[in-house]
């Protein structure tokens, strides 16, 4: 792949992905929505915020095309689009768990060289 596809293809993944993640409400509403579908006051209530902020953080999860908004009588039920944002989420929380760990035994290791 040449750099001007993949530059292209980058700022397309940050303009339709990573922004709808920048915040960590969304990412919990995903994981949330990745068990079952919610409405926008059990969502709310699931995650800890106030049904406004959920309405805002689901318009633009919805904008990004990262949830499906269906009616189900009075209410709008919201679902998660694609299991692999999941997997992916799963695996940057591996990649930052390992990086964790690796900090831990670096400022282990500093404290048991300073004991000497």
């Amino acid at each position: 792949m040449d750099k001007s596809t993949l530059a292209r293809e980058v700022t397309q993944l940050h303009a339709e992905i990573c922004s709808a993640l920048a915040d960590p409400r969304r990412i919990l509403m995903l994981y949330t929505l990745h068990e079952c579908s919610r409405n926008v006051g059990d969502l709310a209530v699931e995650i800890g915020i106030s049904q406004p902020a959920t309405s805002r953080h689901l318009k633009i999860l919805k904008q990004r095309g990262l949830v499906s908004a269906t009616r189900k009588g009075a209410s709008v039920e919201y679902a998660l689009i694609d299991e692999r944002l999941i997997q992916a989420l799963d695996l940057l929380r591996a990649v930052l768990y390992d990086r964790l760990t690796q900090r831990a035994n670096l400022v282990e290791e500093a404290a048991n060289y300073t004991e000497w």
